[in-house]
């Protein structure tokens, strides 16, 4: 059948617009099969000749859990690049790579979950290895890029559909089904949203995926968000998909709804359009919704508007037009091209964080010692696709430096654990194990862990010596003498059997608890103990106490080591599934006690020590008596090679912190306390002294800064400035942009990041560099307006190589508007615009709108509402509230001139009532108010 056809439906004409082809498919469909559509695994229209689909791609940092592809560096280690450029680039050829994979195997999606754009606020987070920055402006500019080359550039069909984790506010990992972040409107604005707005105006977002937790009381899959910000900013018909389980949670654990048919309907009616629940079988779902539809609760109308923007996604991706896809047969894997550029990055991501005597680079004839856990791995994480090639640290120092100048100590505790009838642990004699393997012979380690085709450790009379890698807070690994890590399958039987920890749940770590002159060997996995059966050791409720055998320590492995090299490196960090990743945070900022013992070690025995950080997060670390220091993420398959380039100085390090790095776990809030402004946050707010600022990052070349020139034009501030490589050797430069409003009426970040740029110089070349700023960029939200607002007054425009090193400085004076009075006799107060606030916490209005504020924790809570104009003067104050408790109401920070109590509970919270008392104000003053007891406080009114 031709286009030409008279039979041929317009949903299979190529010439007509999408929009009328998704029409005309749309009205083919029963509704039954729209219904169908809902569920993350789509089924075929056989009548229609439309195939199956899915949603649903994780590639991160490349093409994940579809076995071996080009591991790039974790996202936060692409955000340390700052290079917008470079991003885009890996973001293309991710893109290329799923399309070539999905032309061998249909299991591979084109509706890409990722990037994740939630701000790293706070580094104890699990997940800070997902994100790219603290700073809403960086994160946006690297998410857009990633986007970018995923899309393609393509004006009319797409490469992949890029979809944005997590909407909104999402930064914790504990109770984070359940938990709600308190997100006051400033902070809603200025810091969560703008890092979804930015990208998604930027056209090369297909949609995005609400997170788990909840904000201000309400799930972020009923979230009015996703209708009054998120489908404002484009024109495209956006695809949101429920993060996997999330429309279940509303009922299981978050108890939001009483039936899994309002759940349903609600979240459909807020914009969820595709739910991922119950893995492949959509039964359940579909139920829900016909469930829904028979109780009224939701129309075919409904339906049709999420069907009709998946149906969009599907269009753009080429599905209905094979024959003029520009993507169709474009894929490319594992090229020379893709290898070359995950080098690339790893290098542009490392950055050098103290070098002081210019102990680095390493001169080519240096004696090095390479120490410490991570010296000689290349980690995944759980995001990773598996490794076609791998670099770590020693690989890359022997190729670059000579096996014969490199010395080698992993640093750990060789162990042997003796059991009470005299014998030890041991791993049974057998053959090599066939290792999954994926292409080229690649391993492949998310198939290792788990496996019974191995037998089970058994004891004897020698036993085998285990390394014993503790990773913090009690959890450990234990590596079998041929590098396997022991593991536990579902049989129970404990065996080495792992390339590497990993999985949903680590199935590889253990936690040794003394007991009875001995200790206890509890797998964390499951939650038992090991115990040594007739048939093999295993886990079990009761365990055998073994005796640790120390065959060697560490340390003084290191120190032997150490002694007799020219320089020391010190490889430590993490590993990304264990003590903070999905699902678990982290409880410190410290490095485990073992390497720090390490580094002790390492420093005590050789001055000339560089301490090598490989992490998926910030540490505070004691760097005051090493002379250099760098730090990167997991750098992906180059790691390695990147590393020792940069060493040797074939690479100036150029890499930029993209968050705060504190000096200890006593300067971070809460991990729960989302309000940034209010407890000083991030490099935008905090006041104490960081041990790196954001946007640290120091260079082999030095550079001079020149100018500064700005003006202002109709729209926006331009800034100018000249940088010039002083040094000897070619490299990059970041030259960064910050902001500060002089005379702000509100509290106002410290410096605002507005733009930045990563340039190449040659020795003696100078650039000059140029940014415009849109001046709205320079606003704030108005809590008394409800809307953006550009203030009146000096801008201070700071030019640097980071967010505190400041080369130079100029102002400007903006004609804004100048700050305005609330009228409080109109409009009353919301209660969550408030400007100050103790102890609130704000929460849900109502279930579909609108917020009320309530005490954090059921007692007491103070808010401020600076400036309200009550005009002419008022005689009566109102409150509406539901609950329990009272509200008292002051001016000015004086006595209490109202009390309004509601003496018994409202049916229940989201049942309002409205109580009234005289107050007699008139002028200008400011409205404080204490809320005692559990009472929500959703709106004060004023009359005269």
């Amino acid at each position: 059948m031709t286009v030409d056809s008279p039979s041929t439906p317009p949903f299979r004409d190529p010439r007509l617009p999408f929009a009328k082809r998704v029409d005309d498919l749309l009205g083919r469909l029963t509704l039954d099969e729209k219904i169908s559509f809902l569920h993350q695994f789509v089924p075929a229209v056989e009548r229609l000749g439309v195939a199956a689909w899915r949603t649903g791609q994780e590639a991160l940092h490349g093409v994940a859990w579809m076995g071996p592809a080009t591991v790039f560096p974790q996202a936060v280690g692409l955000g340390a690049t700052w290079n917008p450029e470079l991003v885009r680039r890996v973001g293309e050829a991710v893109g290329k790579e799923i399309r070539a994979m999905r032309a061998r195997d249909d299991r591979v999606g084109l509706n890409v979950w990722a990037p994740t754009v939630n701000l790293l606020r706070h580094p104890l987070w699990g997940r800070n290895e997902e994100g790219y920055a603290e700073d809403p402006k960086l994160t946006s500019a690297i998410a857009t890029a990633y986007t970018r080359g995923l899309r393609g550039d393509h004006p009319l069909y797409w490469r992949t559909a890029p979809v944005l984790k997590h909407w909104l506010a999402h930064n914790n990992e504990t109770d984070r089904a359940t938990s709600s972040a308190s997100v006051r409107p400033r902070v809603l604005h200025e810091y969560d949203l703008r890092a979804f707005r930015g990208t998604v105006e930027a056209g090369a977002v297909a949609g995005v995926m609400p997170a788990y937790n909840l904000v201000n009381g309400r799930p972020n899959h009923v979230s009015p968000y996703l209708r009054e910000h998120l489908r404002t900013w484009t024109d495209e018909e956006l695809l949101v998909c429920s993060d996997a389980g999330a429309p279940s949670n509303l009922v299981d654990a978050e108890h939001y709804f009483d039936t899994h048919e309002e759940a349903t309907a609600a979240a459909l009616l807020a914009g969820v359009d595709s739910f991922t629940d119950h893995g492949t079988d959509g039964s359940l779902i579909t139920a829900r919704v016909k469930g829904a539809v028979e109780r009224g609760l939701l129309t075919e109308a409904d339906i049709d508007a999420a069907v009709r923007r998946q149906l969009s996604v599907r269009f753009r991706l080429g599905e209905f037009d094979p024959d003029r896809d520009p993507h169709a047969a474009t894929g490319a894997f594992d090229t020379p091209e893709h290898r070359a550029l995950a080098q690339e990055a790893a290098e542009q991501a490392i950055v050098l964080l103290k070098n002081d005597g210019g102990l680095l680079p390493l001169a080519p004839d240096t004696r090095i010692a390479v120490v410490g856990p991570l010296a000689d791995e290349c980690k995944l994480d759980w995001y990773s696709g598996s490794l076609l090639r791998r670099s770590t640290p020693l690989e890359g120092l022997y190729e670059r430096f000579g096996a014969q100048r490199v010395e080698f100590a992993e640093g750990v505790d060789r162990v042997r654990l003796r059991t009470a009838s005299g014998a030890y642990l041991a791993v049974p004699a057998a053959d090599a194990p066939d290792r999954a393997r994926g292409a080229e012979g690649a391993l492949d380690p998310a198939q290792l862990s788990g496996r019974t085709d191995l037998p089970p450790l058994t004891t004897d009379a020698t036993g085998s010596e285990f390394a014993l890698v503790d990773w913090g807070e009690g959890v450990l690994t234990l590596r079998a003498p041929d590098g396997r890590y022991l593991s536990v399958a579902e049989d129970g039987f404990v065996r080495a059997s792992a390339d590497q920890p990993g999985g949903w749940v680590v199935q590889e770590t253990f936690r040794l608890e003394p007991h009875a002159g001995g200790h206890l060997l509890e797998h964390l996995g499951t939650g038992r103990r090991v115990r040594v059966a007739a048939d093999g050791v295993k886990v079990a409720d009761e365990g055998d106490v073994f005796e640790v055998v120390t065959v060697e320590r560490g340390e003084e492995a290191v120190a032997r080591v150490a002694a007799g090299a020219d320089v020391v490196v010190v490889v430590a960090g993490n590993d990304p599934h264990i003590n903070g990743r999905e699902t678990e945070d982290r409880t410190t900022l410290l490095l485990p006690e073992h390497q720090r013992r390490l580094l002790d070690a390492a420093r005590a025995a050789n001055p000339r020590t560089v301490l090598a950080l490989v992490s998926a997060y910030p540490y505070a670390v004691d760097t005051t008596r090493l002379p250099a220091a760098l730090w990167t993420a997991h750098g992906g398959q180059a790691a390695g090679t990147a590393l020792a380039r940069v060493l040797a100085g074939d690479v100036s390090p150029a890499g930029r912190l993209p968050q705060t790095w504190y000096a200890a776990d006593a300067d971070l809030p809460d991990l729960l306390d989302y309000d940034v402004i209010g407890s000083r946050q991030t490099y935008l707010y905090f006041e104490g002294t960081p041990l790196f600022p954001f946007g640290h990052g120091l260079s082999y070349a030095s550079f001079a800064y020149a100018g500064p020139a700005a003006r202002v034009t109709a729209g926006a501030v331009l800034v100018e400035c000249v940088v010039t490589n002083t040094g000897d050797r070619a490299a990059d430069e970041v030259v960064q942009l910050y902001g500060r409003a002089v005379q702000a009426s509100v509290p106002r970040p410290r410096r605002e990041l507005l733009a930045h740029r990563r340039i190449t110089l040659t020795p003696g070349e100078t650039a000059a560099v140029s940014f415009e700023v849109p001046l709205e960029e320079l606003g704030f939200w108005d809590v008394r307006r409800g809307a953006w607002r550009l203030e009146e007054g000096p801008y201070e425009l700071l030019l640097g190589a980071s967010s505190e090193d400041v080369r130079l400085r100029t102002t400007v004076h903006l004609d804004g508007e100048p700050p305005a009075p609330r009228t409080v006799r109109e409009h009353g107060l919301p209660a969550a615009d408030f400007d100050e606030q103790s102890g609130a916490a704000i929460v849900d209005r109502t279930k579909t709108a609108g917020d009320a504020v309530t005490p954090a924790h059921g007692t007491t809570a103070e808010l401020v509402y600076q400036d309200c104009d009550f005009g002419t003067g008022v005689r009566e104050v109102t409150v509406r509230v539901a609950g329990r408790g009272t509200v008292e109401i002051s001016l000015d920070g004086g006595p209490a001139l109202a009390a309004l109590t509601l003496e018994s509970p409202t049916a229940g919270p989201y049942t309002y009532t409205t109580l009234s008392a005289g107050l007699t104000a008139e002028g200008v003053h400011d409205v404080r108010l204490g809320l005692r007891g559990p009472v929500r406080l959703a709106h004060v009114g004023f009359s005269g």
